[in-house]
């Protein structure tokens, strides 16, 4: 025998907002701490719930937790129900001439060069008391950056990271970030302007047989260029890593190593006359630099400016290029 159905009149509203905010986070202590609760009292929140709804909701795995199918089904409703209640009753909850927030951001010093400028100049001329303060994105999968609060947007080229968020999606399951494509990159071989290579063809043998310099944020040695080798049977060496694009064009500019950058980061190092740039000799997937943020987040009105912000920033770094 099914369940009774929920009394609709005596639930208690606010168990919603409790569940919404741990659906997101999938942590009873980041969900506490969002909610400016104690975790005890987000516990005994769910306990009442699961009561009311029949079903336990969400069930511990690993350092957090795991929402059961009637979870997964009910929060994309519960979610845009508390949103619209939020949009409705506090329409215009940001005032950026006003505001004082501030804001973090995890990006690579490449992403950082382009953006930045045009970005702090709409901060000035819009919101001129908000801060931003930029941390270096250490990862290809920043969603622990963002679930520990410790960034508000992450901004890069996350290609299995999103690959996994949509096969999650395909199969039915919410998942706990948003993301927006902010522009199309093309990474380039680069070299000093006096390199061997810098004359003639660069073919793949070439390219190869050179001595190579990585940009790797987590510092492994093997990256998408070397995943993009391998699907030819080919392979390079890499005798040096950094987490820098511009250390890696300073090392460049003065070595007989060989490196691989961003085509539109090359005008914001100061070094783009001593390097010189060939297309790389093989096939590499476009590189789709995306914003990503929690989805918890994306109907705070100072946040939604900050995305939008962030959007007109890239378009006009690629205007001024």
């Amino acid at each position: 025998m099914p369940p009774a159905p929920p009394n609709f009149r005596t639930l208690d509203l606010n168990l919603l907002r409790v569940f919404d905010e741990v659906m997101a986070e999938r942590s009873l202590t980041r969900a506490a701490r969002k909610l400016s609760l104690t975790q005890p009292a987000v516990s005994n929140a769910l306990r009442r719930l699961r009561e009311a709804l029949g079903d336990d909701l969400v069930r511990r795995s690993g350092a957090g937790v795991a929402p059961t199918p009637r979870a997964l089904a009910l929060w994309p409703e519960v979610h845009a129900a508390l949103q619209a209640l939020q949009n409705t009753l506090a329409p215009s909850g940001f005032d950026p001439a006003r505001a004082v927030n501030s804001f973090v951001l995890a990006m690579a010093d490449a992403t950082a060069a382009t953006l930045m400028p045009a970005l702090v100049a709409i901060i000035q001329a819009e919101a001129p008391q908000v801060s931003l303060r930029v941390v270096p994105l250490t990862t290809r999968d920043p969603r622990r950056l963002l679930e520990d609060a410790q960034a508000d947007l992450a901004v890069g080229y996350f290609p299995a990271l999103l690959a996994d968020l949509a096969v999650r999606e395909q199969g039915g399951e919410a998942v706990s970030f948003e993301h927006r494509r902010l522009y199309v990159g093309e990474y380039v071989c680069v070299m000093r302007r006096d390199h061997p290579l810098a004359s003639g063809p660069l073919t793949l043998s070439r390219y190869c047989a050179a001595r190579h310099l990585l940009v790797s944020f987590s510092g492994r040695p093997w990256g998408f260029v070397d995943e993009a080798l391998a699907a030819v049977g080919r392979k390079r060496r890499i005798v040096l890593t950094v987490n820098q694009f511009f250390t890696a064009g300073r090392v460049v500019a003065s070595s007989d190593l060989v490196t691989v950058l961003p085509r539109h980061f090359l005008r914001e190092t100061g070094m783009r006359e001593a390097l010189v740039t060939r297309p790389l000799p093989f096939e590499v997937p476009p590189v789709h630099v995306e914003a990503l943020w929690l989805r918890s987040r994306g109907g705070d009105a100072a946040h939604a400016w900050l995305r939008e912000a962030l959007l007109r920033a890239s378009g006009q770094a690629f205007e001024a290029s």
